[in-house]
């Protein structure tokens, strides 16, 4: 059995993750584990501190995301890689458990294509191109890398940064750079988890959904849930077999997201 687990930005910053990384112990026993984090909003304070103004965009569909220029891009991997990454391994092999930190450069792990434009939605609620930028639309997930390192018992801890068809390094979304290791992988389960027990609508948690019931829900929630949706589904189309939506406030958010009822499974 092998999982991936994402552990969202929204966690990061609200502080210590002590309790999740406590709970890997529990679930290695049962699970080969993949860890991938992200940690957007430690970018964004970062980003402002060195004097640098974030720029956020919103697709046609309602999508919101980072603009990622060369000077932002250089910062996003320097927190990613350099600092959240670093920080998650230390703390995993404090209490035991043999991290092994990458990002998706390394071993040419990630590859992606580099949006040359994208169609925004401007303030006046108008289509517009603009320049791409430094993002990447993952095409591939060497999962040879992975395969090694869980089969010498190490815990991959990976950060969303992908290396562009032109060498360069591109950021990519975090969520669904968990869709992609979790489908290239045929995982058995891609965790998500969040700062909420799972997906509400009209104030119900949904507890089970189709992989199609999810693609019509992405256009009915809010921005992060959204990402999840879709995520979710991507994973399930690339190979994985389900799609968990979990809260990571709770105790023992991972093994409760593998046993317990109080979350969003999606399947197809």
């Amino acid at each position: 059995m092998v999982s991936v687990v994402k552990i969202g930005g929204s966690l990061i910053s609200l502080g210590p993750i002590a309790h999740i990384l406590e709970d890997f112990k529990e679930a290695l026993k049962e699970e080969k584990l993949v860890l991938v984090h992200g940690g957007g909003n430690e970018v964004t304070r970062i980003a402002e501190r060195l004097g640098k103004e974030q720029r956020f965009i919103y697709s046609p569909s309602g999508i919101r995301s980072r603009y990622t220029d060369k000077e932002t891009v250089e910062i996003y991997t320097m927190v990613m890689a350099g600092k959240i990454n670093t920080e998650i391994v230390s703390q995993l092999q404090s209490i035991g458990i043999n991290a092994f930190g990458l990002s998706g450069v390394d071993g040419g792990l990630m590859k992606a294509e580099r949006k040359k434009r994208l169609i925004i939605i401007d303030e006046r609620g108008r289509k517009r191109a603009i320049e791409g930028g430094y993002t990447g639309r993952i095409i591939s997930v060497n999962v040879d890398v992975i395969d090694m390192l869980l089969k010498r018992g190490f815990v991959p801890v990976i950060s969303p940064i992908a290396l562009g068809t032109e060498f360069e390094v591109l950021n990519v979304d975090g969520d669904r750079a968990a869709a992609h290791v979790a489908g290239f992988l045929k995982a058995d389960n891609l965790i998500f988890l969040t700062d909420v027990e799972g997906l509400y609508m009209s104030g119900k948690l949904m507890r089970k959904l189709t992989l199609k019931e999810a693609r019509e829900a992405i256009k009915k929630v809010g921005p992060g849930m959204d990402k999840k949706l879709m995520a979710a589904s991507e994973a399930i189309e690339l190979g994985a077999k389900r799609g968990i939506i979990s809260s990571g406030k709770r105790k023992n958010p991972i093994t409760y997201a593998l046993k317990g009822d109080e979350k969003t499974v999606i399947e197809k």
